[in-house]
């Protein structure tokens, strides 16, 4: 025992009396805030803040400084339309980019944000090259208070939790960050997090950057490993699927049921995708001693909900450098994209039950930003929501099915004896007329494919009265289901698509015009 144990011994108490205190007091100040109000006080702030950048001069935001809020937002609001990301690169963000010596530099200095934007977030789509969301001190700032506040939250409502005498396990994607020139870096948002994350978060933080570093097979190994043999590890953060892969590692490494491998495992942090069709799964495989389950909505754009310890759904957390506004789904495209001058409400104008598209103006330069997400409120008072879903829908032949309906059949599927989806994407068939599932299974008892179809398509016929009259129509033939293993699926997203892990997500819906995505997986798991 080295002389600093005994010290660290005694002083683990006042240390841990100190932090309950402190999170306490957070959490208080969290649950007291005014949501409107505070939507109130961001947007002026925004538009003083971006008035002097060129985006700011373009929509004339300094004659929009000291208005009351009515006047401010509603000559706002006609000033500047609702954008894409493709008509901020188009605008605004493609002039900064350049080419030297094949190496890409992205340099935005005071084009929608002041100064320079240290960071851009990488994500891409399957049809459209890498986006390049800008990330500014500001919104790293903004993100950290929030991530400070659902934790202090989470201590609060569970004076029992031992979570910071241990460590959190991070699921992250890629750490690997790309120079961009000037000190400028892009990559993965969990590798900005990751790789500047306060000195202080290091002790609490697993794994360290040469596990994080490692390809997404050994990744995945090395963590269950260190989930084996580091009782420390009291929590997980990730997307739902990875998380039960991981689970499944540590199960088949450990030759015994994952409340005995995993005993101190208090917290389970997930995001990124519904965790409808996977709840039956964790229920399995942590049928005796289920940690607490909290649910996030983050995006490369912003922190926009978190779920506290004992409520059922997430809170809209509209504290932290972003304006929201939103869009009555009903008033989207066909390609899930509101016009320019579409009907948007702020937060305080909001329709309980109605889903709507959510439209952001935020602290790294995006101004009425269609994020693609959506989102139906269930109360004001707290704002609780829950997520229905991308951009993306089923409506090639106009039937307008959403994300959130596709994965509610596929949960009601896996409430059925004998089936287990564990992954899945669905897209259209053009040619055929009706849509095409490919479903990675567990061992499932002797229903065939045609089996499950019939129920896939009754449900999408109860949940979604479009797609029910356009079947009885004949205008949308009956559903095709391919079966195959969980591992072919993945193996396809690795050597097709060349995305596998952290926050490369299985689409749940094919993103393509025509389905191009379903027929290259369709093609790829066939005998």
């Amino acid at each position: 025992m080295t002389l600093a144990s005994p010290f660290r011994a005694l002083t683990a108490p006042a240390v841990d009396l100190m932090l309950k205190n402190g999170a306490a007091a957070l959490a208080r100040h969290f649950e007291s805030r005014d949501p409107f109000a505070s939507q109130r006080e961001i947007l002026p702030r925004l538009v003083a803040t971006g008035a002097a950048t060129r985006f700011g001069r373009d929509h004339g935001l300094a004659e929009l400084a000291g208005d009351p809020f009515e006047r401010l937002y509603a000559e706002y609001r006609r000033r500047v339309p609702i954008r894409t990301y493709a008509d901020f690169w188009n605008t605004y963000f493609q002039a900064g980019l350049r080419e030297e010596n094949g190496r890409k530099q992205l340099d935005l200095h005071d084009v929608t944000w002041p100064g320079k934007i240290p960071f851009f977030c990488e994500t891409s789509g399957t049809t459209a090259p890498t986006k390049f969301i800008p990330f500014s001190r500001e919104m790293f700032a903004a993100n950290k208070r929030a991530a400070l506040d659902m934790t202090a939250c989470y201590l609060h409502r569970n004076p029992k939790s031992r979570l910071f005498k241990g460590k959190l396990l991070y699921m992250s994607g890629s750490t690997k960050l790309s120079d961009l020139g000037d000190g400028v870096q892009s990559g993965d948002m969990s590798a900005i997090t990751l790789r500047h994350r306060p000195f202080f978060l290091k002790p609490f933080v697993a794994p360290g950057m040469r596990v994080s570093a490692l390809p997404w097979e050994e990744k995945v190994a090395e963590l269950a490993g260190l989930l084996l043999s580091d009782r420390s590890i009291r929590g997980i953060s990730g997307v739902p699927p990875w998380i039960i892969l991981l689970l499944q590692r540590v199960e088949e490494m450990g030759h015994r049921p994952l409340a005995e491998l995993l005993p101190n495992l208090e917290l389970i942090i997930h995001g990124g995708t519904s965790m409808k069709p996977y709840r039956r799964e964790f229920d399995a495989l942590l049928p005796s001693r289920s940690p607490h389950f909290l649910e996030v909505l983050p995006s490369s754009e912003a922190f926009m909900a978190f779920q506290l310890l004992g409520e059922e759904r997430m809170r809209l957390v509209p504290h932290y450098g972003v304006f929201f506004e939103f869009v009555p789904f009903e008033f989207l495209d066909e390609r899930g994209v509101p016009a320019p001058d579409a009907p948007a409400v702020p937060l305080e104008e909001i329709e309980t039950g109605r889903r709507h598209a959510v439209i952001l103006t935020t602290c790294a330069g995006l101004w009425r930003y269609h994020i693609g997400d959506t989102i139906r409120f269930t109360d004001r008072q707290p704002l609780f929501i829950e997520f229905t879903g991308r951009d993306k829908f089923l409506d090639r032949f106009e039937e307008k099915v959403t994300q959130g309906e596709v994965e509610e059949a596929v949960a009601r599927l896996n409430q059925t004896a004998g089936i287990e989806v564990r992954e899945f994407m669905v897209g259209p068939d053009i040619a055929a007329r009706r849509h095409l599932w490919v479903l990675a299974v567990g061992e499932m008892n002797e229903r065939d494919a045609g089996t499950i179809a019939r129920h896939l398509d009754a449900t999408l016929r109860s949940l979604n009265a479009d797609y029910a009259t356009f079947r009885s129509q004949g205008r949308i033939g009956e559903p095709q289901v391919i079966t195959v293993e969980e591992e072919l699926i993945y193996r396809w997203s690795q050597e097709v698509r060349g995305k596998l892990g952290g926050q490369s997500k299985i689409p749940h819906i094919d993103p393509t015009v025509n389905g191009e995505l379903i027929s290259t997986l369709a093609e790829f798991v066939s005998p």
